[in-house]
């Protein structure tokens, strides 16, 4: 099908090496408008968007995401917080005497913040400039938080880096994607056995061994000592969801 948005959709990969060139002004502005112009629950908006400037920031981040210098010479550089705090205390701030934020509430927030995050990439992709999603930020909790000075009820769903990508990631190839088949099922779940597995995951393993191949990735995705942490620091965050007495 001929559609220029579709052909951004399916070019779009994720680049971690930049060129030495500013992205403009306007060109920025322009993909900040298109990311609060995204789908939102209730028209909520129950997100913030942190753009970091400060260097020394930069390179804090790009330390805490598991050590990605990358990140700190990215040209522009947004964190994407579920934020269920600043709807709280307007409730609070009329004396509403609101129930606290809970689980519902914190999924809903995740939902708003990733959707707005995917329109920047998307509006990136079209000026030409790159993305990488860091998943990361939701690492070290206690550092992240001191560091974004972040209250109760947000949380950082997403970090992303943008940039002029260089020749080299230009020509880069797109990593392959599954089957249409493999992803999409008809009215109901299908749970496939273990040759079916075998069979959707062919495009990740190749020529490999597939078991040889899924014990190593399992080992370095996720039983790693990231995914340990990632999952440490999330349910840090997912305590203040948690009822409290009164």
């Amino acid at each position: 099908m001929n559609n220029t948005t579709i052909d951004i959709l399916m070019k779009r990969k994720s680049v971690r090496v930049f060129k030495d060139q500013e992205i403009e002004e306007e060109k920025v502005e322009a993909i900040l408008k298109a990311s609060i112009n995204a789908p939102t629950a209730g028209n909520q908006q129950l997100y913030t968007i942190l753009k970091i400037t400060d260097p020394a920031i930069k390179e804090q981040l790009s330390i805490l995401c598991d050590n990605q210098p990358f990140i700190a010479s990215a040209k522009l550089i947004l964190v994407y917080l579920a934020d269920c705090h600043k709807w709280y205390e307007a409730y609070k701030d009329i004396d509403l005497n609101p129930r606290q934020p809970e689980l519902g509430d914190f999924l809903l927030a995740v939902d708003d913040a990733l959707i707005a995050s995917e329109n920047a990439v998307i509006a990136a992709q079209s000026l030409g400039i790159g993305s990488c999603y860091i998943g990361d930020v939701m690492e070290n909790r206690e550092e992240i938080s001191k560091l974004l000075h972040l209250p109760d009820y947000v949380f950082p769903a997403a970090l992303l880096v943008f940039g002029y990508p260089t020749t080299q990631q230009q020509k880069r190839r797109k990593p392959q994607r599954a089957n249409l088949k493999d992803i999409v099922f008809e009215n109901s779940y299908h749970d496939m056995n273990a040759q079916e597995r075998e069979a959707m995951l062919k495009y990740h393993y190749g020529d490999a061994e597939y078991k040889s191949w899924l014990e190593t990735f399992y080992k370095r995705k996720y039983n790693s000592s990231f995914a340990h942490e990632m999952n440490r620091s999330v349910k840090a965050y997912l305590k203040q969801y948690e009822k409290k007495d009164g």
